[in-house]
């Protein structure tokens, strides 16, 4: 009896995993809706502020006239601003200039700048990618201004053009100041392409900081800013300051495979250790997620996916992870907004994610059966019920580079 206990506990646990985390990817979906609305809003209406501030001089309205030079802003930076929306509460950090440059990962890097600011020190971090390197990018993948929407790759394409991207690159930056490491708080990056053509310019934001930076602009850069909070209530004088780089695990496309029962098997290698795992299936199930999990009045989503629990042999170190090649359906719009300025949303606008997407999740349950280890992949979402004939892929999580310390001050 004890043990039937445990397996119902055991089977509830996982499911609230799974419904935990298709009600995240489904709010993941929302959230992208919300950034394609803003984004058609700031198209159709000028909403920056120099824009507005321009407003009551049509020579310096870009509706009024296109071909007005935009004002550069004053270069002011606060601990919870970003390149966007720079203004924050209080004063403006104050800069204190570094100018330090190490190479890493491939790249040459600058550390132009350090803020000190009411809340901590933020720091600004410029990656420099030559414009050739960009130009094969762009060839390799054809991307241009009318191609460059993910709906137009597949899932496997979306992640090697992140792979081949020169001037994309995550970063975990950890930083010490007078032997203490500070609390990241937040970051945000913007891109300059020197590569675009004149019809497709950089954002605004990227060319001021290129020129606050006296960046060479016959190369392509990306500008990384970071926020790192004070240990205590009173800004401490700086007096050693280092930074760790370390790089953010990236995933890489593996095989594709198909199961349709129990104890079915799957063979594959890791690409870089090479070590041969065995993929062992324990169980296929049909699930529903109810509606009343999604939580939007506006939106239809759709509920159906499968999970497949299985086992690997040996038990990786976290870093092979099961996706379905599939896409979720699209969700369908049900209540129109009210919102005059709404874009009327078709089904195949948006590029999303959910289960099988993105950060489709590995869950890990442990019990006392001979199964030490057991994982479950969901599939993608759809309206009607998913087939068993599923297409799964092996996807690996690669650190290219190892960290490195580099003493600023």
């Amino acid at each position: 009896m004890k043990r039937t206990n445990k397996n119902i506990k055991q089977n509830i646990f996982m499911i609230s995993l799974i419904i935990i985390e298709v009600t995240q990817k489904i709010r993941i979906m929302e959230t992208i809706m919300n950034r394609i609305f803003q984004k058609f809003l700031q198209s159709v209406i000028d909403l920056s502020s120099v824009g507005a501030k321009c407003r009551e001089d049509n020579t310096h309205d870009i509706d009024m006239n296109p071909d007005a030079e935009v004002p550069i802003p004053e270069w002011k930076v606060y601990f919870d601003g970003n390149f966007w929306e720079p203004s924050g509460k209080g004063h403006a950090g104050t800069e204190l200039r570094l100018n330090k440059q190490f190479e890493w990962a491939g790249h040459h890097w600058i550390i132009p700048a350090v803020y000190s600011c009411n809340k901590g020190l933020v720091l600004d971090f410029c990656m420099c990618t030559p414009a050739e390197d960009i130009r094969e990018f762009m060839k390799k993948w054809d991307l241009s201004p009318e191609n460059d929407s993910c709906l137009n790759f597949t899932q496997e394409q979306q992640l090697q053009i992140d792979l081949d991207n020169p001037l994309c690159l995550d970063i975990i930056p950890c930083l010490k100041l007078n032997g203490k490491t500070m609390q990241a708080s937040h970051s945000c990056s913007v891109v300059f392409n020197p590569c675009l053509s004149d019809e497709t310019n950089n954002e605004l934001e990227a060319k001021w900081a290129v020129k606050h930076y006296e960046l060479d602009i016959s190369y392509g850069w990306m500008i990384f800013r970071a926020a790192f909070l004070w240990s205590g209530k009173r800004r401490p004088a700086i007096k050693s300051f280092s930074l760790t780089m370390e790089q953010q695990p990236f995933r890489v496309p593996g095989p594709h495979f198909k199961i349709h029962a129990p104890g079915d098997q799957f063979t594959f290698s890791h690409p870089v250790s090479e070590t041969e795992y065995a993929l062992t299936v324990q169980k296929l199930e049909q699930q529903t997620l109810s509606q009343n999990h999604v939580g939007s009045d506006r939106w239809l989503y759709p509920t159906h996916f499968i999970t497949m629990s299985y086992t690997l042999s040996p038990e990786p170190d976290n870093d092979i992870s099961i996706h379905d090649c599939a896409d979720s359906d699209k969700p369908l719009e049900v209540v129109p907004a009210t919102d005059s300025f709404t874009p009327e949303m078709q089904n195949d606008i948006a590029c999303i994610d959910i289960i099988g997407g993105a950060d489709e999740p590995t869950v890990i349950l442990y019990s006392d059966s001979n199964q030490a280890n057991l994982h479950v992949a969901c599939s993608a979402l759809h309206f009607k019920p998913v087939s068993d004939d599923t297409e799964w892929r092996i996807e690996f999580n690669i650190i290219r580079s190892s960290k490195k310390t580099f003493l600023l001050i």
